[in-house]
């Protein structure tokens, strides 16, 4: 076993002890010692007196030939192979995030949590130390871990995009291990094999498997995409949909009909006088087409207002625009109004608890007396009746010979006139 000297490990911790300033570049980094006037130089100097003993101790064991010392296993080992220090076990650590322990151990005793530095302590620590920075906590091991100069390259190589480890080479030259020098046929010259000239058997039976999921509606395919429909600006030619976009057709011009028979019945002909009435009617109202009564459709002469006709139905189709109008299919039921249902007027009287009869003819006017006692009505039977309210006793008539149209009573209790109106 090679042995292990006090010095070189005193080295060792020293160089990881030390303090160090981290430079925008991954290789400038300055160490420095720290001074022995402070309280925590002398607390390290002390440190470093005790573990040099304790190594020299070491050292002459291993000169012995026993065992080599457990600090240099520490550091020939890697940190990833130490085994966990806290054995709370592989759990969720925020299931204890409200406890005051962090878990239990082997024997089923709970592990306290360290007391953290409160957020005043932390920024002194960052004032005092300036190593602070380099420290995290380790929510696993419940402590306080120190980043090595090795971890912060690492760090600051991811950081730029780069490998952690400065020897990878990401461009480094292809070598092409074949040779084609002397390279006279393939490396497989084997033939090819049936499979690849046969449909596959399995892609079948996805294919089948997905038609049956489209025919269930449990997969529901693509649909295509609608391209855009882009408007040629400076274009000269354009489809016949956008040249006939707004395009109405013209109204076609009537066609004769029966009023302009050749050989009509006689009763259809008019006679002179009829059209001698013609010329005094009005130009819009005057009949356009006076029928006449011809032998032979060979005798038939040509039609005087053709071509006026052809003129002003050009004039309209140029001077006239065209607009479509979109027509209103409403139902004439749904215009009458809704009336409300007779169980919803209720209470109404349904039963008939008195009746005034006497009047021959239709009621005109009723009119009730101040008192509330007397009832007056006229009727076109041309009589007015004094009704008793309560009872419907007629107590008075007077007849006019006409239709009474109105009667009123005088709203003073005290005068009890009756008008009439005749």
């Amino acid at each position: 076993m090679p042995k292990v000297e006090s010095s070189d490990i005193m080295k060792k911790k020293d160089s990881q002890s030390s303090n160090f300033q981290f430079r925008e570049s991954e290789d400038d980094y300055e160490d420095y010692e720290s001074s022995g006037e402070s309280d925590a130089g002398e607390t390290e100097s002390s440190g470093h007196e005790d573990l040099s003993n304790t190594e020299s101790d070491d050292g002459l064991e291993d000169e012995d030939g026993s065992e080599p010392s457990e600090a240099a296993e520490e550091s020939d080992s890697s940190e990833d192979e130490v085994a966990p220090r806290n054995t709370v076990g592989d759990i969720p650590l925020w299931f204890y995030r409200d406890e005051k322990h962090i878990g239990y151990d082997i024997a089923g005793k709970k592990i306290k949590k360290k007391e953290r530095e409160s957020k005043l302590d932390s920024f002194l620590a960052n004032v005092d130390d300036s190593r602070n920075w380099a420290k995290l906590y380790d929510e696993l091991e419940d402590e306080e871990i120190e980043l090595t100069k090795e971890e912060i390259r690492h760090v600051h190589r991811l950081i730029q995009g780069k490998a952690p480890h400065g020897e990878f080479d990401p461009y480094a030259p292809y070598v092409d291990w074949f040779k084609w020098d002397d390279a006279k046929h393939p490396l497989s010259n084997a033939p090819e094999p049936k499979r690849r000239f046969i449909p596959s058997k399995w892609e079948a039976k996805m294919v089948l498997r997905y038609i049956a999921a489209i025919r269930a509606g449990l997969l529901k395919p693509d649909e295509p995409k609608e391209e855009p429909n882009f408007y040629l600006l400076w274009g000269n030619e354009s489809t016949s949909a956008e040249r006939h976009l707004s395009y109405i057709p013209a109204p076609k011009p009537k066609l004769p009909g029966h009023e302009e028979s050749y050989n009509p019945s006689p009763e259809f002909i008019p006679t002179q006088e009829e059209i001698n009435s013609y010329q005094l009617m009005d130009e819009e109202d005057r009949p356009k087409f006076i029928p006449k009564s011809i032998s032979s459709l060979r005798a038939i002469p040509a039609y005087e207002n053709a071509v006026k006709d052809s003129f002003e139905r050009c004039l309209d189709l140029y001077l006239c625009p065209r607009v479509r109008k979109k027509r209103l299919n409403i139902d004439p039921e749904s215009l009458k109004p809704k009336l409300p249902s007779r169980r919803d007027l209720r209470p109404y009287p349904v039963t008939c608890y008195l009746e005034y009869r006497g009047h021959k003819g239709a009621v005109m006017s009723i009119s009730v007396e101040a008192s509330g006692q007397w009832i007056a009505s006229g009727s076109t039977d041309g009589t007015i009746r004094i009704w008793e309210v309560e009872t419907g006793r007629c107590l008075k008539v007077w007849e006019f010979g006409e239709t009474v149209r109105s009667v009123s009573w005088n709203p003073l209790p005290e005068l009890p006139i009756l008008a009439v109106s005749v």
